[in-house]
């Protein structure tokens, strides 16, 4: 067993992850901060008294003792179940609503019984038809899904799936929860709700070091310059005399001393006046003094006098030209609005827009300040909303997905991923012809989708959406083959998207996983390979692995790729081949594949410490070498042909490696740079592989070019990668005469591309 699995598996991981809560709960300068971080604390503490008690098994895919596997777990950091589900603990507001109109205890259990009423199923048929309702777990589709089968006469099914939910009836929530809007545009996407939007402006607090220097500029220094010219009246053409020249001049002081303590208490920002050795200071104490009729001593005049004469030669008189123009340009800054002001202004046309959705058109919500505005913001007319807030509203924009990838409100491939469940829950709820049922399904899919993961063991696989009950309930009720092709135009479109905008990046998991929903629903047999953990690999692969693996053999033999790596991809071939012929005389399909297994442990060779988080990511790394990770699948069986087409992708990747290599200088913490360098070299090496071999020779021509753009010690540090692509690419391999293979992982001593760098 792999130490570093036992260790993630053990209570102390939970024990480091509730001290840091604890931490942050009782430290951290933000409120809202400590109130998060004492509720994860409480989370954490579910999590280390269920593995206490026994009543949690990490590593399984049922943890919670008495829950199936169908009912979503609180899932915290790590992939640990809390012993909570997601759709218990108190009634929801709407939960309670509903008890009223029905007449029932606001109980769940007699929510649920009323559902199956008469009167509770004409209700639940209202939803159906409208569409306005929320799925904010998946289990809250379980009644509405009962209704629709009793509605198209599969009573037995219906019988068969309320029998099932039954005994967690009056524990979780199975009720849908209305809503104002119908079921979202499919055309659409958008990564916040105007809601999301609008709080997210609305956390947002003034920057104290701005609105500081504001206060300074338009109340303590027309205030000073107020003061000073008092003083110089009693100065008159010479210097600040020992007795104040009359009674009319302490008068104006004693005005000028009120004033000063109106603007103090009102204006708490800046400190410099209350500093008695500042020169406001000085000038303030020494009016304290003058205006009680008290003469001012040799020390108090001699500071008077010098902070007079310093303010002077400084700014000038007030009053004199230059002087004056100082002043007028300081207003002029201290007159630009605040971004928190303007902040202010967009959120209050973002709550006239429904919070629910995204926005079709943001440019209103980020238009310049209008008239109207001014006047009753008192902002002015024309002031433009800054980049950082129109980069919030921007966000809440809704949008075909290529779109926001366009405009970059979709700024890396982990964002895509987040997306891609809205547009994968309309695709494959295509297959269902009842109008009805399908937007129900989708619905049920991107609840589902926002089901956190759970630490598994074993190579267990998560529970899908077709294992849900009520998911289950309408299967028979689809129609085959009618999503194939929607779902595989939406799957070639989502790999060119996320290939073409982020090339030097590997697909992530989330976004995997979607593309294999839509293989699936494709029926393309085009297999999706996840990016594994190396802190938890227990050392084995799932046979789709090989699969993947075979594909890439097929559409890369002969290929650079397979030079530079060192590939034999005819074995691989073979030993797929040979793989899946022994499954065919197996009562059960392989958990594992044995022989992949091994020909990653043979790629890497002596490695060090068999069983390091190290040595485990080499492994990983060559098994994604092997398969290329997804991308000869997207290349092969879906067929993507990402425009401006490959080289610009190889291109593009190089960028990705020169920009992140320039990263390790001076890091304290090298390691996973390097590994993503290592990664968009291997993306740019699979796409120079699909590049003619003119394209192919003008793009390594190109690349020391490029090298050369970025910091200096980039090109030095990736010569030795360069010179091993150079020698694959003249037909021998990449590991000699000076040349290396750019993998990411080392499990003993430093990585060859820290040569010459701090470490």
């Amino acid at each position: 067993m792999n130490d570093d699995v036992e260790q993630q598996l053990s209570p102390a991981y939970p024990r480091a992850r509730l001290a840091e809560a604890l931490l942050t709960s009782r430290t951290h300068g933000d409120a809202d901060t400590r109130r998060r971080a004492a509720h994860r604390a409480d989370r954490w503490r579910a999590v280390i008294a269920g593995m206490t008690d026994g009543s949690l098994t990490v590593g399984s895919r049922t943890p919670v003792a008495g829950l199936p596997a169908w009912v979503t777990p609180e899932v915290v950091r790590g992939g640990f179940a809390t012993s909570a589900a997601s759709a218990e603990g108190p009634l929801q507001p709407y939960e309670r609503e509903a008890a009223d109109l029905a007449g029932v205890p606001a109980e769940r259990g007699a929510l649920f019984a009323h559902g199956l009423t008469e009167p509770g199923l004409a209700r639940l048929y209202a939803l159906l038809d409208s569409g306005r309702y929320e799925i904010a777990v998946p289990e809250e589709a379980a009644l509405l899904t009962v209704a629709w089968l009793v509605r198209a006469g599969d009573t037995a099914g219906a019988l068969e799936l309320v029998e099932t939910l039954a005994p967690f009836a009056g524990r979780l929530r199975f009720t849908p929860r209305p809503s104002a809007l119908p079921a979202p545009d499919v055309r659409a996407v958008h990564r916040r709700t105007v809601g999301d939007a609008g709080a997210s402006l609305a956390r947002r607090k003034p920057h104290a070091a701005v609105e500081t220097q504001r206060e300074a500029l338009t109340v303590w220094q027309p205030f000073g310059d107020e003061l000073l010219t008092h003083w110089l009246e009693a100065a008159g053409s010479g210097r600040v005399p020992e007795h104040v020249p009359d009674d009319a001049w302490r008068e104006r002081g004693a005005e000028l001393l009120r004033r000063y303590r109106e603007l103090a208490a009102a204006h708490t920002r800046c400190t410099k006046h209350r500093d008695p050795k500042e020169n406001l200071g000085i000038l303030l104490g020494a009016l304290e003094e003058a205006a009680a009729g008290r003469p001012l001593d040799a020390r108090r005049l001699g500071l008077l006098r010098h902070a007079v004469e310093s303010m002077v030669r400084r700014r000038g008189r007030p009053g004199s030209v230059p002087h004056t123009r100082l002043r007028a340009r300081q207003a002029a800054e201290a007159a630009v609005p605040s971004h928190h002001a303007l902040a202010q202004l967009v959120l209050r046309r973002l709550s006239a827009l429904p919070q629910e959705s995204g926005a079709a058109d943001v440019a209103p919500l980020v238009a310049d300040v209008s008239a109207a505005e001014a006047r009753e913001s008192g902002l002015p007319a024309g002031a433009a909303i800054p980049p950082a807030v129109r980069l919030v509203v921007e966000t809440a924009l809704s949008a075909p997905v290529g779109t926001l990838v366009e405009r970059g409100v979709v700024p890396s491939a982990e964002v895509l991923a987040e997306l891609v469940p809205q547009l994968v829950a309309v695709t494959s709820a295509q297959a269902y012809p009842d109008e009805a049922l399908r937007t129900l399904m989708a619905a049920n899919y991107r609840a589902f989708r926002r089901r956190r993961s759970l630490l598994l063991r074993n190579l267990a696989g998560q529970v899908r959406a077709d294992e849900l009950p009520w998911v289950a309930a309408v299967a028979r009720h689809r129609v085959e083959g009618v999503g194939q092709e929607p779902a595989h135009a939406v799957l070639r479109q989502l790999g060119e998207l996320a290939v073409q905008a982020f090339p030097g990046t590997i697909l992530p998991n989330p976004l995997v996983r979607e593309l294999g929903v839509l293989a699936r629903q494709a029926d393309l047999g085009a297999p999706f390979v996840a990016e594994l953990a190396a802190d938890i690999f227990e050392g084995t692969f799932s046979p789709t692995y090989l699969v993947a693996a075979r594909i890439a053999a097929e559409l890369l033999a002969g290929s650079l790729y397979e030079r530079y790596y060192g590939i034999d991809y005819a074995a691989v071939r073979d030993l797929a081949i040979a793989e899946a012929a022994e499954a065919q005389g197996c009562s059960r399909p392989p958990r594992s594949s044995p022989g992949f297994m091994k020909l990653c442990f043979e790629r890497v060779g002596d490695g060090g410490d068999a069983w390091s988080t190290a040595a485990n990511g080499r492994v990983i790394e060559q098994a994604q070498i092997l398969t290329t990770h997804n991308l000869a699948t997207l290349a092969g069986p879906v067929g993507i042909r990402p425009e401006p087409g490959w080289e610009d992708l190889a291109r593009r990747s190089f960028t990705t490696v020169c920009r992140l290599a320039a990263r390790v200088h001076g890091n304290p913490r090298p390691a996973p740079t390097i590994k993503d360098a290592a990664y968009a070299w291997r993306q740019m090496v699979f796409f120079l592989s699909l590049c003619s071999p003119a394209a192919q020779a003008r793009t390594i021509a190109w690349l020391e070019d490029e090298a050369d753009r970025h910091p200096r010690h980039v090109a030095p540090r990736l010569a030795p990668a360069l010179t091993g692509l150079r020698r694959a690419a003249d037909g021998g391999p990449a590991d000699s005469d000076g040349g290396r293979r750019f993998l990411g992982w080392t499990s003993r001593g430093s990585h060859w591309l820290l040569a010459d760098s701090d470490k």
